[in-house]
């Protein structure tokens, strides 16, 4: 085609992801049909990350807001002066049905537990998908959506968006350079720690619903609960077992994720948890989980232990043979090789030792993009992300089994990814997956 040939945007946007493979060899054709396009965009959660989400991915020339969801009222003012005109739905289920071919693409910024139901209704009505990180509340989840995203053939990205960035794109880069040779283990961690946010273990006393509140529709999927103020929404829910994922969900994606990218992980072989307790209402305290994974080329052995530390425990200095006084950060990851270490913090660049003094290596020089209009770049093109769901899936699979492990605290867990299944402890298989409430039911992929 030319550019004097008109596509109906949506029409052309459904068939561009199809069409990559066999326009492969000729990409400037692709570019070419694809210089005026206007992408439309809709937004579940509007406020906290969704604001952040959404500010960046509308920073781009070819992006057109076309709804906005969130079920507060109170949380529209700021997308309003800045993206005005759109319109506002409290239900995301009302919101993609309503405007149907008039999205092309959706944002998912929600509490944990909602990120599978609403990303999973607009998969299957064919919409490319950025989701916040963890990217879903449960393993099964997890492996639900990269099947979906697979089956329609998606452009997909989860919103770990320091994976972008010029620091943790280097430490990777460092590790297959052979910078420290090949990796025997890894420890990684951060300070923060479940109960953290919202600094208690029991349900409170409810309230009412104030009148800004779709208090039902935050619910959503979870089982039913009073409202109370101050502890669940609009940021304290990442503590509680049935909304979010803890420490480890608020965090894993991000620090776990060079460490998938270095070795080029998979999935783990075994899981184990040990924390100072926990209850079935909110995630543990400190906790320390242990995942061994098969060995890959960067890896010195046939397996690879990673350590995983969080509300304040860090893994012993002299593990890395560092310098004296040289003291490691409030979170990152420490890879230990065959000829010396690598410390990369969260965020920083990352530094090289080796028999306790400072390693002197040419650095690559490496640049950042943006996380966000790489996705939008990505659908337009009809291309694939390096944070797709078919990457994103299986990392967020390995943090929700640690949280399973947390919950079996010294329970060796041995994981089947092939078949999605879990042993070592009776109560396992069923956390895998949950129940949810009728009308947010998340679909199996067959």
């Amino acid at each position: 085609m030319t550019a004097s040939v008109w596509i109906p945007r949506r029409a052309f946007l459904q068939k561009s992801t199809a069409a990559t493979c066999a326009i492969a060899a000729a990409p400037g054709l692709l570019r070419a049909s694809t210089a005026e396009q206007e992408l439309h965009v809709a937004v579940v959660g509007v406020n906290g990350m969704g604001w952040s989400d959404l500010s960046q991915v509308g920073s781009h020339k070819k992006v057109k807001f076309v709804g906005f969801c969130d079920i507060d009222t109170n949380r529209f003012d700021q997308v309003d002066k800045n993206f005005p005109g759109v319109k506002h739905f409290a239900d995301y289920r009302q919101m993609l049905s309503e405007l149907g071919d008039k999205v092309d693409a959706v944002i998912v910024s929600t509490p944990d537990h909602m990120h599978a139901p609403a990303a999973m209704m607009a998969m299957g009505m064919g919409k490319h998908i950025y989701c916040q990180k963890p990217l879903t509340h449960t393993v099964w989840e997890s492996r639900q959506m990269r099947l979906l995203a697979e089956k329609k053939n998606l452009t997909t990205q989860m919103g770990n968006q320091i994976h972008s960035a010029k620091e943790y794109r280097l430490g990777v880069r460092l590790i297959h350079d052979g910078a420290i040779g090949k990796v025997k283990e890894v420890h990684s961690w951060v300070g923060v720690q479940g109960r953290q946010y919202c600094n208690r273990t029991d349900r409170p006393e409810s309230a009412s619903v104030p009148s800004n509140i779709q208090w039902d529709l935050w619910l959503g999927a979870a089982p039913e609960r009073p409202f109370a103020p101050e502890v669940y929404h609009p940021f304290k829910w990442r503590d509680w077992q049935d909304f979010g994922s803890g420490a480890m969900g608020d965090f894993g994606c991000h620090i776990l994720d060079p460490v998938f990218g270095a070795l080029l992980l998979t999935a783990p072989k075994s899981i184990v948890a040990d924390n100072a307790g926990t209850s079935k209402e909110v995630w543990p305290g400190p906790e320390t989980i242990t995942y061994v994974f098969p060995g890959t080329k960067y890896t010195a052995g046939s397996e690879i232990q990673i350590v995983w530390r969080d509300g304040g425990l860090k893994p012993p200095r002299q593990l890395g043979q560092l310098p004296e006084g040289v003291e490691l950060p409030a979170g990152g990851s420490l890879f230990i090789g065959e000829v010396g270490t690598m410390v990369l913090p969260h965020v920083g660049m990352p530094t090289l030792y080796e028999a306790n003094k400072p390693k002197t290596l040419s650095i690559p020089d490496i640049n950042g993009t943006n996380h966000w209009h790489d996705w939008v770049d990505a659908v337009i093109a009809g291309k694939k992300t390096t944070d797709g769901f078919e990457y994103a899936g299986p990392l967020s699979e390995t943090v929700q089994l640690g949280n399973i492990a947390a919950r079996l605290p010294g329970k060796v867990l041995q994981w089947d990814a092939a078949n999605l299944k879990i042993a070592g402890d009776p109560q396992a298989p069923a956390l895998l997956t949950k129940t949810y409430r009728k009308g947010f039911e998340v679909p199996a992929v067959s």
